[in-house]
This record gives structure tokens, sequence and C-alpha cells, in this order.
């Protein structure tokens, strides 16, 4: 990995307003108050562009702001063709989105492609965030949960391959 340029980290959910989302506010403060925001750039994405423009969900919004994690700066947006190319890492929330990830992709881009959870520590690789969307608040307790795990345990690959 070049470390000359950031590292570059784009999260994708379905819609962008709820698991993805999430993952951006949280593994960006992480990285922040880590001190490595000069080195690592940080983004999320739809597969589907039902919500382009739109602020996080509510519910996401208000879950994640008791943590002290803010996003209502952030915007729905659909995965571009040329984020396949742009990113180093590109983070599914679940199995079929990583699918779409694939299918959308070129084929030299494919390794960029993973599961969000494979980084965190009490997950198995297989593990989905479960999407939160129609369930009720403890969904979205469970997806902040699940996200500040793998954020740190991002974080912590990162680290080792800043300091290579």
């Amino acid at each position: 990995m070049n470390t000359n340029k950031k590292i570059k980290v784009l999260f994708v959910c379905m819609g962008n307003i709820c698991r993805s989302p999430t993952a951006d506010a949280v593994f960006r403060h992480h990285v922040k108050a880590a001190g490595v925001g000069h080195l690592i750039e940080v983004d999320s994405a739809g597969t589907h562009a039902y919500h382009i423009g739109n602020p996080p969900d509510e519910r996401s919004q208000r879950t994640a702001l008791k943590r002290g994690y803010k996003m209502d700066d952030l915007r729905a947006r659909a995965v571009d063709p040329d984020d396949f190319e742009a990113f180093d890492y590109i983070l599914a929330m679940d199995k079929e989105n990583m699918r779409l990830l694939q299918q959308r992709s070129p084929q030299h881009h494919h390794d960029k492609i993973r599961l969000f959870m494979q980084y965190g520590a009490n997950y198995d690789g297989d593990t989905e965030v479960p999407d939160p969307y129609f369930g009720g608040h403890q969904g979205f307790e469970l997806v902040l949960n699940m996200v500040e795990e793998a954020s740190q345990g991002l974080l912590e690959h990162l680290r080792d391959h800043i300091n290579r």
C-alpha cells in the first residue's frame, strides 16, 4: 500500500442512511482521535439510489449522538463507478451489498471489497451488520455496538499498514 497518499475507506450499505453513515461517523471519529486524520480519508455510499441527498436516518443520528458521534453533515449518495478506483477499502455491511459491489466493480478491484465486520474481534469473517431500518431502537443500538468494535479493529489494521 502506498503510504504517500491517504488511505481511502468507503463504507457501503443499501440506502446510505443507516449503517454506512454510522460507520462513516464512528470511524472518522476514531481516526481523528487517534491523530491519523491526515493519513486516512473516510466516506460512505449506498448500492441503491433511494435516498440520495438525504441526511442519515433520524434514529441513526439520535443513537450515534448519544455516544458522541455527529453525523448530521453527511448526505446519502450512491456508489459511483469511480469509487472502485479511488478507494483502497470498500467495506460492505452485508453479503448482499458485497455481492452487488463485486458485480459492479472491475475484476481487478474485487480484493478491495470486504465485509466490514471482518475487523470486529468478536465476530467471524462472515458476520453482517443487520439493517435496522424496519426495526426498533434496539436495532440501531446493535448496529452502533458492532460498528464501534469493527472500527477499532479496522483502525488497528490500517495503523499496521501505515507503520510499515
